[in-house]
């Protein structure tokens, strides 16, 4: 459908309408990675805020696209990652339950993917020496947590008023509010937000003009040859060395997610370094079932995938391709506004 860019489409199983065969609509975009570029697109190129796939191609001019990484769905923050989300270095969503991500860098021999976990940890130090670990990014403030939240999330912290927040500019602590919540977030600095236990440290070691340091740390396993472009949170891992690996995935996943039949968004790596994204209709019995993990887990294989990892699935699942949703989203609303997604644009 483009140079560097083939559009499989599969209709298997059985294709007549009797109720209760097992019928499967996938789409297959094969990505050649000398040819194309694979980018990040963020709803409203914010933190929070939800998108459709369709809109976030069309504002970046991406030939084909597929839905990204889990989301929260509802409140204040919709839209904000439920899960790791790193980019250009800069962990923008704290990993979640140990589960991996999808790393992709554009490289002078072209785009490069990898299937990986990332550990991470982050911590501040006030300038009395005092130091504390950061809980979370850029996300809802819990009980007793500090809360480090940076200018890629939104305006604001969006954070009620049960709190106390520090500004931090160039290591600077320029303004400390207590009590007042969703404190604007400097251009180039950081807001730390702390509730409980974590706000009563806050005010005991983080004044105004006084200065802080930050320290964060993000280690990739397997190690990765490059440095990401990003990383984009999902799980569980489908493919590793060219078998299934979803049954040794840590990640926590229920029963009901794992071998029941679901809407499914996938993304592999071939051994030849080509990507393939993929997609699996579910949930309407006359188009198609869906796939358990294994199912999945299969397909990929079957696609050619040494590695795989699944991403966010469900109602999300989305295939863009020259501007038209090419599958057919579960939704009874139709395609669903998300957190992120994967754009295929050409060199």
């Amino acid at each position: 459908m483009a140079p560097g860019v083939e559009h499989i489409a599969i209709r298997r199983g059985d294709v007549s309408e009797k109720l209760g065969a097992d019928r499967w609509s996938i789409h297959v975009l094969v990505l050649d990675p000398s040819r194309v570029r694979l980018d990040l697109g963020r709803a409203m190129d914010e933190g929070v805020g939800t998108e459709t796939v369709s809109s976030m191609a069309a504002r970046h001019g991406a030939v084909a696209a597929v839905n990204g990484g889990y989301f929260r769905t509802t409140g204040l923050y919709r839209g904000e990652p439920a899960g790791l989300l790193e980019v250009s270095g800069r962990v923008l969503s704290e990993p979640s339950r140990k589960r991996p991500g999808f790393a992709v860098v554009d490289s002078p021999g072209g785009i490069r993917g990898a299937v990986v976990t990332v550990d991470f940890r982050a911590e501040v130090a006030a300038e009395d020496g005092a130091t504390r670990t950061i809980d979370g990014v850029n996300r809802p403030r819990g009980d007793d947590e500090l809360i480090l939240f940076t200018p890629e999330f939104h305006r604001t912290t969006l954070t009620g008023p049960g709190g106390v927040e520090a500004a931090v500019v160039e290591g600077m602590v320029t303004a400390v509010r207590d009590g007042e919540g969703s404190a604007s977030i400097p251009e180039g600095g950081y807001v730390l937000s702390a509730s409980g236990a974590a706000g009563s440290w806050l005010r005991g070691h983080i004044r105004a003009s006084r200065t802080v340091s930050l320290k964060a740390a993000a280690a990739a396993s397997p190690e990765l040859g490059f440095v990401p472009d990003f990383i984009l949170g999902g799980g569980p891992v489908l493919v590793r060395a060219g078998k299934p690996a979803a049954t040794s995935e840590p990640g926590a996943y229920d029963e009901g997610f794992s071998l029941k039949r679901h809407p499914r968004t996938a993304a592999g790596v071939r051994s030849d370094g080509s990507l393939v994204l993929v997609t699996v209709d579910g949930r309407q019995p006359l188009i198609s079932v869906g796939m358990t993990i294994a199912e999945l887990e299969a397909l990929m294989v079957e696609l050619g995938s040494v590695e795989a990892i699944n991403l966010d699935g469900g109602g999300s699942t989305t295939m863009v391709v020259r501007g038209r949703v090419v599958n057919a989203p579960s939704d009874a609303s139709g395609e669903r506004p998300v957190s992120d997604a994967l754009l295929v644009s050409l060199r």
